[in-house]
């Protein structure tokens, strides 16, 4: 299954636990998409390690960390007046919101092999 919209690195501590992380930056259109790969790849995970969706260092196999920030960048014109030798600063228009949407996997050697395999992950 290959994804379209999640790129991941991949880390590795001195213990060998494997983490996959991930972030999409997109527009309003395009956040239902991410949210159905990353619910693929949620839902991948639950169906082949169930039960094991518990912090590593509680006995789990694997665990994650699923975050969204909304932001919005409004255009500012900007003028230079002559007779003050200032600049002032208007508000243009409002800006598109950009979504910045964040998954971190974490694992044990085996759900990372796992992934990587059903996700054609590098």
């Amino acid at each position: 299954m290959s994804l379209r919209y999640l790129d991941f690195d991949f880390s590795e501590d001195a213990e060998g636990t494997g983490t996959f992380d991930a972030m999409a930056c997109v527009g309003p259109a395009q956040v239902p998409a991410v949210h159905a790969e990353i619910a693929r790849v949620l839902g991948w995970a639950h169906a082949e390690f169930a039960h094991a969706c518990v912090p590593l260092e509680e006995g789990g196999a694997w665990h994650y960390d699923l975050q969204e920030f909304h932001e919005t960048a409004t255009p500012h014109a900007l003028r230079f007046d002559p007779a003050t030798k200032a600049l002032s600063s208007e508000p243009e228009s409002h800006g598109v919101p950009r979504i910045t949407l964040t998954l971190s996997i974490s694992g044990d050697a085996a759900f990372c092999a796992a992934l990587r395999e059903a996700f054609e992950l590098d």
